[in-house]
């Protein structure tokens, strides 16, 4: 169950700063500098110090750690390129730890190149989110022993993503596509059905924004997390296309007001305060 849940939390937006293994949180004053710093906009402060944590580093997992907030603190400046490159470093230490740790160590490289991916689709780079999704799923289907949720969450990860990347190439009728089979492999699972179950309005509000139906994707949107940054900016930017432009201004000052170290503040953040002027 412990190991199930672990799952659960890691589900589409994963904190750079869990340690590497086992999913504690184990941040060193520089690493919870540099978090502060890429929040603030301070990119290059930030990356100066995660250097160091890397340079530093008494032990491979600590090092992956650090690496894998190099790849985050990239990712707020939407770079893809330099996000994989980091991201591979951690996948590269989980390839070090599949014999003692075979399960773990499969399901984290598929996570990390499922970070990966995310942060490409949202720096608009999508022949590379492509890529690492489907990287992702491949790597985390090599767990062993795979139980019939987790092999259906992969496949429902999958669908979501490929249907967000047909909605953001304009092809609707793929997308939806995509989210019927998502659909499919979400009433697959059991144990992890009702934790995946948010992510589904999520999917079809994503899909409806980028397809030109921004009332859809409000009330979509709003059946999704609240808590999440990046939703609020979905649903800030389908506010803004109905002309509800005080209502999504609300939304951005919230967005802007978030923490977190990983894809949806990455994306999230820089964005609303950007908007805020």
């Amino acid at each position: 169950m412990i190991y199930a849940m672990k799952i659960i939390a890691l589900s589409f937006g994963i904190a750079a700063l869990l340690a590497a293994q086992g999913g504690r949180p184990q941040a060193s004053e520089g690493m919870r500098q540099a978090v502060q710093l890429d929040l603030a906009g301070d990119y290059a402060g930030a990356r100066a110090l995660l250097q160091k944590e890397i340079d530093g580093a008494a032990t491979p997992q600590a090092k992956a750690g650090a690496q894998r907030a190099m790849a985050m603190s990239y990712a707020f400046e939407r770079n893809c390129a330099k996000t994989v490159e980091y991201e591979e470093k951690v996948i590269a230490y989980w390839v070090t730890r599949e014999k003692e740790e075979p399960k773990n160590a499969f399901s984290q490289q598929g996570e990390m190149a499922n970070e990966a991916a995310r942060v490409c689709i949202d720096a608009g780079d999508f022949n590379a989110a492509e890529k690492w999704y489907q990287k992702g799923t491949e790597l985390g289907l090599r767990e062993p022993e795979i139980s019939t949720d987790r092999r259906a969450l992969w496949e429902y990860r999958l669908e979501h993503a490929k249907a967000r990347l047909a909605a953001r190439r304009g092809n609707k009728s793929l997308a939806e596509k995509h989210i019927a089979a998502a659909k499919v492999a979400l009433d697959k699972m059991t144990e992890l059905k009702k934790a995946q179950e948010v992510f589904l309005p999520y999917l079809t509000g994503y899909v409806a924004l980028y397809t030109g139906d921004a009332a859809k994707a409000l009330a979509d949107l709003e059946k999704a997390n609240q808590g999440d940054a990046f939703i609020m900016c979905l649903e800030a930017d389908a506010l803004e296309k109905l002309g509800r432009k005080d209502e999504a201004m609300e939304l951005y000052k919230k967005a802007a007001a978030k923490g977190g170290h990983n894809p949806p503040a990455a994306y999230a953040v820089p964005l609303a305060k950007k908007k805020l002027g």
